[in-house]
């Protein structure tokens, strides 16, 4: 993996004025519509399900492709820039990434709708890993805190607004439009990336015959994260090991991952991934907090809406609507973590803060029950999004502030894939933990309804008589009774089993807690803020 030695920029070579803050809103935007479709869709599978004429298990693969796509493509980020240049790389992948979004809006059955998601996840892949050191570089390195926190708004705004816009569209518009929102936003992302990002002088001349291609790492790795993510993915839909497809593939996972570490190691001396990095603590550690930060991430995108929706009653609108007073919050709140970082504050410091609030989000959202009301709702989810914004820039910064220039950019991409690694084990943990408490609860409930029992009868003739003075026959008000009482009982369960899945995310923010005080604490100096620049987040 060779690496030109790296220079510090002149300020005159930054870009000023106009054309610094088209850099911005271009790499902001680029990172944004990427996290989107992380979790757009997943408002509208019922929707897409039904119009497609598949089951809902089915039509998840929407879900899966794009998170193996994008999994299999971010640690292998700092080869491709090397490779095709960054800007080329950049641009490529904004044009495939808008191609593939309307692709999926033209898309008439469910397998044309995969391969153009998987498409749109390699494409997206690279926007995230580029978009922040087209950031930095627009930035002198006194202001990168400041770009580290704008980027971060994009982040954190990202997974937010997906649930809210999907709901909003999937309520008033054909699902299509989940995919063709992204289309004018990547014409314009190309069109000023053309006319205002320059190539550094490294891209200009790039002599593609000196870089070797680790073409046995790049396989070993596409086959080993992609099949771990399949399995973490569709592990609870295919009653994990007992289907032949999740068995097979978690050999080949627990074959190829460590084939994969012991050829980049010993078996090549030009690794696509330079796994020599995780010799340094902070990485190590850091990588280990990131995964926690995935899984929280995650595990409240994908669980606060089910809440809403399927224990309160919330429609996809209204729960969207609720996650914009914390996103409204969360902004200043990355002004201010800028502003901390860039006057010293230590990052170890503001990540126990993020840390301490995430926990409380998730303690906040286990005490919650079927009467919880939008105020409370809102209230965690500010608190959330302060802890997001508290914990995201500094984590990384601090991650990578020990490496040497040379080694940032398989620094920077090794944490931004432990935190889709941590959101994978998130989604199949908390389906998992779901499913098996729900039975559990279930059991214990139906357990005190004995036959004959006071309460159990005044609830059940209560019942009955409602529908009876609705006008149902009595006959099929009784047998109507017993069929709401069970829903009654499911729900309950089901509520309590999303109650005990916060619960269990917030226990491992508790127990992680203490990795904190193992990293190092070093500001980055003028030298490394430029490297992770040009390491493209």
């Amino acid at each position: 993996m060779a690496t030109q030695p790296l220079a510090l920029p002149t300020q005159a070579a930054m870009p000023t004025g106009f054309k610094k803050w088209i850099i911005v809103v271009t790499a902001i935007s680029a990172a944004i519509i990427e996290l989107i479709d992380t979790s757009i869709v997943n408002v509208g599978l019922t929707d897409i399900a039904g119009n497609l004429g598949v089951t809902v298990e089915d039509v998840s693969w929407v879900v899966t492709a794009y998170a193996i796509a994008n999994v299999i493509v971010i640690p292998m980020t700092g080869f491709l820039q090397r490779y095709f240049g960054r800007k080329n790389y950049y641009i490529g992948s904004i044009i495939l990434f808008t191609v593939a979004s309307y692709g999926c809006g033209f898309a008439d059955n469910l397998w044309t709708l995969v391969a153009f998601r998987f498409l749109q996840g390699i494409g997206g892949g690279a926007l995230l890993s580029t978009s922040q050191g087209l950031m930095f570089d627009a930035f002198p390195p006194s202001q990168r805190p400041l770009a580290s926190a704008l980027f971060g708004m994009g982040i954190v705004l990202g997974p937010t607004l997906g649930p809210t816009l999907g709901g909003f569209i999937i309520d008033n518009y054909h699902w299509s439009w989940m995919f063709y929102i992204n289309v004018p936003i990547g014409i314009a992302a190309v069109m000023l990336s053309l006319a205002f990002i320059d190539k550094k002088a490294d891209e200009l001349n790039i002599d593609r015959k000196s870089i070797q291609i680790d073409q046995m790492g790049i396989l070993l790795l596409a086959v080993g994260i992609g099949s771990l993510q399949y399995v973490l993915e569709r592990g609870e839909a295919d009653d994990w090991f007992d289907s032949n497809v999740i068995m097979w593939l978690a050999v080949a996972a627990a074959i190829a991952i460590p084939a994969f570490i012991f050829w980049e190691l010993k078996g090549t001396k030009e690794p696509v991934v330079d796994l020599r990095t995780f010799k340094n603590r902070n990485l190590a550690i850091g990588s280990i907090l990131m995964v926690v930060i995935g899984y929280g991430l995650f595990t409240s995108v994908l669980l606060y809406p089910l809440f809403a929706q399927r224990i309160v009653g919330l429609t996809a609108t209204q729960t969207g609507k609720l996650l914009i007073p914390g996103g409204i919050v969360t902004l200043p709140m990355f002004a201010i973590v800028g502003r901390l970082l860039a006057k010293g504050q230590s990052p170890r410091t503001l990540v126990a803060v993020g840390y301490v609030a995430f926990a409380s989000f998730c303690f906040m959202m286990a005490t919650y029950n079927m009467n919880a009301s939008n105020g409370d709702f809102i209230t965690a989810l500010i608190i959330r999004g302060i802890g997001l914004a508290f914990v995201n820039v500094p984590l990384i910064n601090q991650s990578v502030a020990t490496l040497e220039p040379r080694q940032l950019p398989t620094g920077i991409a090794i944490v931004n894939m432990m935190r889709q690694v941590g959101g994978a084990f998130g989604v199949a943990i908390t389906n998992t933990y779901v499913t098996q408490r729900t039975a559990v609860h279930r059991g214990d409930l139906v357990s005190n309804l004995q036959p004959g029992e006071m309460l159990t009868m005044e609830r059940l003739n209560a019942i009955t008589q409602g529908l009876i003075a609705k006008g149902v026959n009595s006959f099929d008000a009784v047998t109507n009774a017993y069929k709401t009482m069970d829903l009654i009982i499911s729900r309950q369960a089901l509520m309590i089993s999303y109650l005990d899945t916060f619960r269990l995310a917030g226990l491992f923010f508790v127990v992680s807690f203490p990795l904190l005080f193992l990293l190092k604490s070093k500001k980055m100096d003028a030298a490394a803020a430029k490297a992770v620049a040009d390491a493209a987040h």
